[in-house]
């Protein structure tokens, strides 16, 4: 190894960035007793503070919140001056800690690292400087920040303008004076918002270029209020841990309510509650659908732009400033000092480029198709290539000659946001895949660097000095943070959190969404389980603990988490009575499904003679229709003919098929085998009457979810015994169809997934005595003979305990000759597929429930 400047070269670990993770990072590494050296290509520390100096740079999270928690002494040290510290401020904060802490002696300033690449021989990075330097670590941390590698400007001639021009994200360090000048800004995000109206100040004429409008609330900047402050000083390490385990780094209770709930005076009052607040995290927690539920982003879209408006003396540049083409904080919201006021100064302009785009930057100024602009200066406002440029834009090259760049041309791979597959020993703190923007940067950077300092801690004490995330881990911690994401309304706009703002760029989204209480569970539990998802290698041998640690899809996490809040007791210690009202209750507060073209309730004849209700629902296209005879879940014990009238809706709908949903007998006042009977008689009634239901004659299909699985396979068989009536196909979801024995999946789902294991004990004791469980109109799979059945689909959920009886019924159709598909629905309980419009991942096996029945029908 060489050092031009005759400096050490070996070290434990090497950090890249001396801004508040880098600084962090450094002291965690001293107190652990590694060797480290931060490399900062600055000449401070600072990070993103040292760059960002345009006018008006603040940050956007109460600096009560945005501040180091790990020194209780600076709490007592350091005051903030403002709700909202300015850029120098934080600079000088950073500065001060630096000090304090005499990080300074571990920090090469002024030093760029052109590439570092891994030896796999030795097990350590080597780290090439823009000196020639070359540096050896075990251990090599990216903390180079989300928000520093700006974006190049892809405006056509912007080398040709001989003027001033300045970007928002290198802005000179003496400061810039526009008196007098004529100035042209790009851009409207976040440094446009708090820089235009400084700008504007100074200068004689002001023209703002805007492609996209962004949402923003007033700062309403000053002194922190007292009643704000007292939130902290009650206990401040009791809130400063409330923090870490809240949703976006900064305490605040989740909404229950969706905005959808409430009257348009009550929602309107709520968003002027958060618009006098001021502060971001209010966004989200007036309602708790404005970023999953586009009409609710409405209503504070509406209200937002309203507030615009009223600020805004000019209609059309009003209209102008009022975004429409993305929902509220699907990019990120802005906070304003007079921003949209600016407008209303008679030297100021704004110019609309999705009416009239720039076609080319000339050596005088701007001109777009309509018009040409002269200026003295140009500022860009364009920017950052944010959470991967910093770390793409380093030459990074891993295992087997793979460079980090190449491993993410189709967008970035990581494990907890914190490691990459091929890069051993790599971490990044706050990199893609962890909440990072979407969060208070102090407390995911805190979060990071303590996580990565305990990893090596631990590698050191059990003899092993290298660590890698496994492909499968990594795979599904995407996927999972993808599906979270497509849950949410973020998506869908053109932002940099998609990277959507650098042509070229993969857009995929980001951030992790789920929270950094969320996140920082599933890295507690990564630990706990001994590092699942990791290989780790060194003097004391191997340890590979592959594995996933979010199998759960999010909405469904999301579903049990706010089912386990209700606190409710056990369905099964309800009584039968309190049950049944309580499902009705439950199923009462659900998304109706779609609309289908009639509903009709009327009755038919059961086994026992007596009336059984049933509702039949009827596709608008133009009839006759194949019919599906449904049967409800509930355990024999609960529901009836509307219980699963959204999933009925859904069939109806997507199958082209009516749908009748028959309310067999219940127990316990009716035990087995009525249910049973009931539904063979059901099917019977139905075939009989098909063509007066509206139905064609010999299409028909049976379909069932749970113990309603149950009835409908038992129906098949008992149709196939008595020679008919004829059914063309099975649909059988998450069925019953064993209940003499326990399985695996009894008992490895048997709590906290909605259906309990004690709960199927109370249905079976409800409805069957054991002697006659054994019976195949009780447990189907026991049947003597599975031939002759009719075609079926069968579904069974990886977090149900049923799942292992569904699974074995399938495989035994099978091997009866039956022509089975079986879908095996990875991360989803008993009661997914059912909650149309609710559990959207599972949309998927609706849609194969209802090609299914379109299936059956079209076969001759």
């Amino acid at each position: 190894m060489t050092n031009n400047n005759n400096e050490p070269s070996e070290f434990d670990v090497v950090i890249v960035g001396a801004g508040f993770a880098g600084m962090y990072q450094l002291k965690r590494m001293r107190d652990a007793g590694f060797s480290a050296i931060v490399l900062e290509v600055a000449d401070d520390v600072g990070g993103t503070w040292y760059w960002n100096r345009y006018p008006g740079a603040r940050c956007d999270i109460l600096t009560v919140d945005y501040s180091y928690s790990w020194d209780p002494e600076l709490e007592k040290e350091w005051v903030w001056s403002e709700r909202y510290a300015t850029q120098p401020e934080i600079l000088r904060y950073a500065q001060f800690v630096a000090d304090k802490h005499d990080l300074r002696r571990d920090i090469r300033f002024n030093t760029r690292v052109n590439a570092a690449r891994w030896n796999d021989e030795q097990g350590r990075w080597v780290i090439t400087t823009n000196d020639g330097s070359q540096l050896n670590a075990r251990y090599y941390v990216m903390a180079t920040g989300c928000l520093s590698m700006p974006k190049v400007p892809d405006v056509a001639g912007s080398e040709r303008f001989t003027g001033e021009v300045y970007f928002t994200s290198t802005w000179p360090h003496k400061g810039v004076d526009f008196s007098g000048k004529r100035v042209g800004v790009i851009g409207t995000g976040s440094s446009a918002v708090q820089s235009i109206p400084l700008i504007a100040e100074q200068c004689e004429q002001l023209t703002v270029f805007q492609r996209t409008p962004n949402f923003a609330i007033p700062a309403r900047n000053g002194a922190i209020s007292e009643e704000r402050l007292a939130e902290y000083k009650k206990d401040p390490e009791a809130y400063r841990e409330e923090a870490r385990w809240s949703e976006i780094g900064v305490p605040r209770e989740r909404p229950q309510l969706s905005a959808l709930q409430v009257s348009e005076e009550e929602r309107n009052e709520h968003y002027e509650s958060m618009w006098e607040e001021g502060e971001l995290r209010a966004v989200g927690a007036v309602y708790n659908d404005i970023l999953t539920n586009a009409d609710a982003n409405d209503t504070m879209r509406r209200f937002i732009n309203d507030k615009i408006r009223a600020k805004v003396d000019d209609p059309a540049t009003a209209e102008l400033l009022c975004p429409d083409n993305h929902y509220v904080a699907s990019k990120r919201p802005c906070l304003d000092t007079n921003y949209f006021e600016t407008y209303n100064l008679p030297h100021v302009k704004l110019l609309d480029l999705r009416d009239d785009p720039i076609a080319t930057i000339t050596e005088t100024g701007i001109d777009t198709g309509k018009a040409s602009f002269e200026f003295d200066a140009i500022v860009f406002a364009t920017g950052f290539d944010a959470m991967t440029g910093a770390l793409v834009g380093v030459d990074i090259t891993g295992r087997d000659g793979l460079t980090l760049r190449d491993a993410w041309d189709h967008g970035p791979q990581t494990y907890l946001g914190l490691m990459s597959v091929g890069f051993p020993n790599l971490f990044m703190i706050t990199g893609p895949g962890s909440p990072s923007v979407l969060s208070n940067m102090m407390v995911s950077i805190e979060q990071h660097v303590d996580l990565i300092t305990d990893t090596l801690v631990s590698l050191r004490k059990k003899g092993f000095d290298r660590i890698e995330p496994t492909e499968l881990a990594q795979s599904r911690w995407v996927q999972h943070n993808n599906e979270f994401a497509d849950l949410t309304l973020m998506p869908s706009a053109n932002s940099w959190y998609m990277g959507a703002n650098v042509p070229g760029k993969p857009q995929v989204f980001l951030p992790y969404i789920g929270g950094v209480d969320r996140y920082r569970m599933a890295c507690d539990e990564v630990v706990a389980r001994n590092y699942l998802g990791f290989a780790l290698s060194g003097p004391s041998g191997q340890q590979l603990n592959d594995g996933i640690i979010r199998e759960l899809k999010p909405d469904v996490q999301l579903l049990l988490e706010a089912i386990a809040e209700l606190d409710l007791p056990p369905m099964e210690t309800m009584g039968v009575d309190g049950a049944r009202q309580f499902m009705i209750e439950s199923g009462a507060s659900m998304p109706p499904g779609p609309d289908v073209g009639e509903i009709i309730d009327g009755t038919l004849s059961g086994a026992d003679g007596s009336a059984l209700k049933y509702r039949l629902y009827r596709p608008p296209s133009g009839g006759p229709h194949p019919i599906t005879v449904y049967f409800h879940g509930g355990g024999w014990v609960l529901g009836n003919a509307t219980t699963d009238d959204p999933l009925c809706r859904y069939l109806c709908l997507h199958s082209d098929s009516i749908v009748i949903s028959v309310n067999y007998r219940h127990a316990p006042e009716a035990r087995f085998p009525a249910a049973a009977d009931d539904g063979i008689a059901a099917v019977t009634w139905v075939s009989e009457h098909a063509q007066e239901l509206g139905g064609v004659p010999g299409r028909l299909a049976v379909a069932g979810w749970s113990a309603g699985g149950n009835v409908a396979a038992v129906a098949a068989q008992q149709a196939r015994f008595a020679g008919g009536p004829e059914i063309c196909g099975q649909v059988l979801l998450c069925p019953v169809t064993d209940g003499t024995g326990r399985r695996s999946s009894h008992h490895e789902n048997a709590e906290s997934l909605g259906l309990t294991l004690s709960l199927m004990d109370w249905f079976w004791d409800n409805y069957c005595d054991e002697d006659n469980r054994s019976d195949p109109k009780a447990s189907p799979l026991l049947a003597r003979d599975l031939s002759g059945l009719p075609p079926a689909l069968v579904l069974t959920c990886q977090f149900d305990p049923l799942r292992d009886e569904g699974d074995a019924y399938a495989e035994a159709l099978k091997a009866a000759g039956v022509n089975v598909r079986h879908l095996k629905c990875e991360g989803q309980i008993h009661t997914s597929i059912p909650a149309v419009d609710v559990v959207v991942t599972a949309e998927y096996a609706r849609e194969a429930m209802a090609a299914a029945l379109r299936d059956f029908f079209s076969e001759p």
